[in-house]
């Protein structure tokens, strides 16, 4: 599962991984976490089509399923995102949960950068939680929507 959306992406929004109606359908955030990231898009102004949605990992894991994806598949699969983020050239990346986090910043805590942005080897990070912690918890798809709101509001310039 490669990802999808615009070649010429504004923002990249990066998951942790394909889930099971991901593994079906070929694409990223098709299930439950997937219907709130489109709602999360709609209320923020986005359109699905003029971003470029995708995961860290490329593949569903193997069993169990749903699970964190391990040191050995993220290593093997970041040369590929690597590749795509050169290619697509985002303006801004949005990490969402932890494991996107992780790659990108790995001796940093999500919860210390949540809702801002930061800049590391000349690339814009903004992020975030996992919208499968917003379909799972209350707590987390209210700041999801707060800090989908502010993506756009934010000049991200003032948080370099």
């Amino acid at each position: 599962m490669p990802g999808e959306g615009s070649p010429n992406a504004e923002f990249m929004f990066l998951g942790q991984g394909p889930g099971v109606e991901e593994d079906k359908t070929g694409r990223p955030f098709v299930g439950r976490a997937g219907r709130l990231l489109s709602d999360l898009f709609v209320s923020a102004g986005f359109e699905r089509k003029k971003v470029f949605i995708t995961s860290a990992v490329k593949c569903f894991p193997t069993p169990p399923p749903n699970r964190k994806p391990g040191k050995d598949e993220l290593v093997v699969c970041f040369p590929y995102l690597e590749r795509q983020i050169v290619l697509i050239k985002p303006k801004k990346i949005v990490l969402m949960g932890d494991v996107a986090f992780q790659l990108f910043f790995p001796k940093k805590k999500l919860k210390d950068y949540r809702g801002k942005w930061k800049k590391k080897d000349n690339r814009n990070f903004f992020a975030t939680y996992h919208p499968a912690a917003g379909v799972r918890f209350q707590k987390f798809k209210k700041i999801l929507k707060t800090d989908f709101a502010n993506l756009k509001k934010l000049d991200f310039r003032l948080f370099l």
